[in-house]
């Protein structure tokens, strides 16, 4: 819907069109009223290129023919600058509905502000010569086009940064790689804010406040890092901690802390990753997206800030270069009442090694080995060879099997239950794979943990195998039962585990 204001500016255009093309059909009617006049009053007879004579065949007086040439030389020159008048009434109306209705939305307002000048320029120049031409026909121009091919090549010469600006300006102009208000860094001159993109160079304002003016033809050859204002824009921020600091709970509470600072983008979802393993501690990085890629700066202290106040409360320390110093020293035993507060209990939990003493818990106790598994991360894997089981002692897992192409969950299990214990007494492959389902520890217990045990206490390997054999009936479906067979004595657990153990 046309404005008010360009309403206006049409009107207006076409009234003085209309004024000038009404003074261009009245100029020959005048001129012919003066030829009339001439020849009826003076005998004067002005041909059609111009020259003036007398009917009687005597020559015109020279004030006369002065006085006449020039009034008609002006009637022409009143009839070229009226001319060019409506053509540059025509063509700024026409430029005027053209970018004020079909291209006032349209993003490169630069290209086509310098693309009008350019085409008005051409279209100006080319409607005076052809004017010119029709009303002084014996003036030759092709001497002037001589003269202006020299005149060219001289200022071209001259303007030779000039005229680089302004092609660079054209082709950066129509390329579009950024706009007005994006945020550029180019190398090894700064980043900034882009003010205003012309024929003749780029305005980029610094984050100090400053003014970089890099011409077109410098900006060309230079590589661009372009943040585009309508876009969501990723920063990376870094920090570390020490090795002791869990990772999965580091993650979490970092996570957290940061989404909801303001410009930290709502719609993605900021990454917390592990970016190395250094010398010091664990490197790690913060990719997020800011609303507003300008103030960058201010997020980063802000987030650096929160993380501070949450490592302070969190009680995680930050890894700085350090050098440690260990002295050796004679061996220690374990503080047993540790072990009967740990894992004593943890194991006596058990069901499996219930039929054990509680010095044969505290053997066993001793020879475990305390396991920590990522999220995500498989303890075992199905049909891997192991003689090895595992007791849960925080965390849980999941435990899955093949179905088809994808994997389906059977079980899960939590702190305080146990799993693998038919590869521990049998020595059979894993059956299933168990995954942490967040950061778990658990007591591994090996073969030749419980070995000594049995060939110790060899009435041990009945009990503990009926205890076995009773938990893998419990744990089978009704269609599992009813296709084993009954009591076969080749598929006996206490079988397997006498022959496992190598006990008669």
């Amino acid at each position: 819907m046309p404005t008010p204001e360009l309403r206006r500016r049409v009107f207006l255009n076409l009234f003085a069109a209309l004024v000038v093309a009404a003074l261009l059909f009245i100029l020959p009617l005048l001129e012919e009223l003066l030829k009339g006049y001439l020849a009826t009053e003076a005998g004067l007879i002005i041909a059609p290129d111009g020259s003036l004579s007398r009917s009687d065949g005597m020559t015109p007086q020279m004030l006369t023919l002065t006085v006449v040439t020039l009034s008609v030389t002006i009637m022409h020159l009143l009839k070229i600058l009226l001319g060019m008048a409506l053509v540059v009434i025509i063509i700024r109306l026409l430029v005027m509905l053209l970018f004020q209705t079909v291209l006032r939305r349209s993003s490169q307002s630069e290209i086509a502000s310098l693309l009008k000048t350019i085409i008005s320029t051409i279209i100006y120049i080319v409607a005076f010569f052809v004017i010119f031409q029709s009303e002084f026909p014996n003036i030759n121009l092709g001497a002037l086009f001589t003269g202006s091919t020299i005149l060219g090549i001289v200022v071209g010469l001259a303007l030779q940064d000039t005229l680089g600006n302004l092609f660079a300006g054209i082709a950066i102009q129509a390329d579009q790689p950024f706009q007005v208000g994006d945020v550029v860094t180019i190398s090894n001159r700064g980043s900034g804010v882009v003010e205003s993109v012309s024929w003749r160079g780029v305005k980029i304002r610094t984050f100090q406040n400053k003014l970089i003016i890099m011409s077109n033809a410098v900006m060309s050859k230079e590589t661009i890092e372009v943040a585009p204002k309508n876009n969501l824009n990723a920063r990376i921020v870094h920090f570390n901690t020490v090795y002791s600091a869990s990772p999965s709970r580091t993650a979490l509470l970092v996570r957290d802390a940061i989404r909801n600072i303001d410009n930290v983008s709502q719609k993605m979802r900021p990454v917390v990753r592990i970016r190395d393993l250094g010398d010091n501690g664990i490197d790690w990085e913060i990719k997020y997206w800011c609303e507003n890629y300008v103030r960058y700066n201010d997020t980063d202290a802000q987030i650096r800030q929160r993380i501070w106040y949450v490592f302070n409360r969190e009680k995680i320390e930050f890894a700085f270069p350090t050098r440690t110093v260990y002295m050796e020293q004679s061996a220690v035993e374990p503080e047993v009442e540790e072990i009967r507060n740990t894992r004593l209990d943890q194991l006596s939990a058990v069901s499996v090694f219930a039929p054990l003493s509680d010095e044969e818990l505290m053997r066993l106790a001793v020879a475990c080995i305390p396991r920590v598994f990522a999220p995500g991360e498989a303890i075992v894997r199905k049909g891997q060879e192991g003689n090895t089981m595992f007791v849960i002692v925080r965390g849980s897992v999941r435990v899955q099997i093949p179905d088809g192409s994808v994997q389906r969950t059977i079980n899960n299990l939590k702190a305080g239950d146990f799993f693998g214990e038919m590869s521990l007494l049998t020595g059979q492959p894993r059956t299933a794979t168990v995954i942490a389902d967040d950061e778990t520890e658990v007591l591994r217990i090996d073969h030749s943990a419980i070995k000594p045990i049995f060939e110790n206490n060899p009435e041990l390997v009945v009990r503990i195998g009926e205890i076995v054999e009773d938990r893998r009936e419990r744990l089978k479906t009704p269609s599992e039962k009813t296709v084993e067979d009954e009591a076969s004595p080749d598929k006996s657990v206490i079988k397997s585990l006498k022959k496992f153990f190598g006990i008669d």
